[in-house]
């Protein structure tokens, strides 16, 4: 049967992401008031400085990316990695650098703070989905083999389809992934920001091997990110602690666990249904990081666990359809690109409320399309563009 392109972006994902946003702005509306009448005397500063810092102009640069046209996105891709690179060494030079709780993340641009850490996720998916498309013939052993069932063996009667040129080239694009992440490493470990290198690090695993590397790849770069990970942690003042923390049910309850306890307690207060939009007792002092890294817990102390399991199943249909878009997707540099989109905004989430509900280590990582700050939601929106971009011209049977 003839296949014929879509020309209108996938709208279930603008209906879920629009639903994402909503809920964030609610809680943040209820969770950021008590701060704002402490430091500002008005109950919506932060509120409204989302608004005008985060959403609105993401919305602008998200219309922006769903227009422009994706070639120019790829010829673009290295120079905009390079630059972001640039940025994050900035933030290592004090007066332009802007330290918060122990952490140099943000640059001081005068009119606003910007974290070049956030964007990097956007710029490196960009890079190294063009990077692997350039590196292999096509990514359509992976679309074959989910079709087959991933864990089955590609026919040897597929072998004119191979994603590499020759053995030579395997090594290379190895080495290639190697040192580019040894370069992220550097920066992220020197602010430190340990847990977005993480994610990174799976996102980029995500696009190398969906582009079609041999298994034996899989397994030396776990063995070797395992490796740097234990020494990254036992080398970043806070990382052997938050292990702790993450081992032990009572270790420092009043000092470094003092956060979670207070992220376990808000869950458990919600109860099935919650105590009310805007009820949350925990906001009062209690919850360190309440409107960014842990405002998962208010979502669940004030909508209950029918709340917090309603955005999880909307992380999960953004899954779905990121993969959809990706099948369909009409070459593979869109393909990998939308691979790359969904997997950061779904291992983001994972990670995030993984470690609120004590499944994992804590981190620092805001929930995307929920969490205040400006800066992870604009590129958050703009890669939400992209994606929609992919997706009008998706082939369709």
């Amino acid at each position: 049967m003839e296949r014929k392109i879509k020309k209108y972006p996938d709208r279930a994902l603008i209906i879920v992401c629009a639903f994402m946003i909503m809920i964030g702005i609610l809680v943040l509306a209820s969770v950021s008031s008590v701060l704002s009448y402490e430091s500002f005397q008005n109950p919506f500063f932060f509120l409204w400085h989302q608004i005008q810092a985060g959403l609105i102009p993401g919305i602008i640069l998200s219309f922006l990316a769903f227009k422009i046209n994706l070639t120019l996105i790829r010829k673009a891709s290295f120079g905009l990695f390079l630059l972001n690179i640039a940025l994050l060494a900035l933030v290592l030079i004090p007066g332009i650098g802007v330290s918060y709780g122990g952490a140099a993340r943000w640059l001081d641009l005068k009119l606003f703070t910007f974290q070049p850490s956030e964007s990097l996720k956007l710029t490196f998916i960009l890079y190294f989905a063009a990077l692997m498309e350039s590196r292999f013939q096509s990514a359509e052993r992976f679309f074959g083999a989910t079709r087959r069932g991933l864990f089955k063996k590609t026919p040897r009667n597929l072998s004119s389809k191979t994603l590499f040129r020759n053995s030579s080239s395997l090594i290379l694009n190895l080495f290639i992934f190697l040192i580019l992440f040894g370069i992220i490493g550097y920066f992220l470990y020197s602010q430190p920001d340990i847990s977005t290198l993480f994610i990174i690090s799976v996102v980029g695993a995500v696009i190398y091997f969906t582009a079609g590397s041999p298994w034996w790849h899989l397994v030396l770069i776990m063995m070797l990110g395992a490796s740097a990970f234990w020494i990254l942690i036992k080398k970043v003042p806070y990382g052997l602690s938050r292990i702790t923390v993450f081992l032990s049910q009572d270790f420092d309850p009043m000092g470094k666990g003092y956060q979670i306890k207070q992220a376990l307690i808000a869950i458990g207060s919600g109860g099935l249904t919650g105590l009310g939009l805007g009820m949350s007792r925990q906001k009062f002092g209690f919850l360190p990081e309440a409107m960014s890294d842990t405002i998962f817990s208010v979502i669940a102390e004030e909508l209950g666990f029918l709340g917090g399991a309603t955005l999880v199943l909307l992380f999960m249909i953004f899954l779905w359809r990121g993969l959809e878009i990706a099948k369909g997707a009409p070459d593979a540099f869109s393909k990998l690109l939308a691979i790359g989109i969904t997997s950061w905004i779904i291992v983001q989430a994972i990670v995030n409320i993984g470690s609120i509900v004590k499944l994992l280590p804590p981190t620092g990582v805001p929930l995307p399309f929920i969490s205040y700050g400006g800066s992870h939601l604009v590129f958050e929106l703009i890669a939400l563009g992209l994606l929609l971009n992919v997706s009008k011209n998706r082939k369709m049977v």
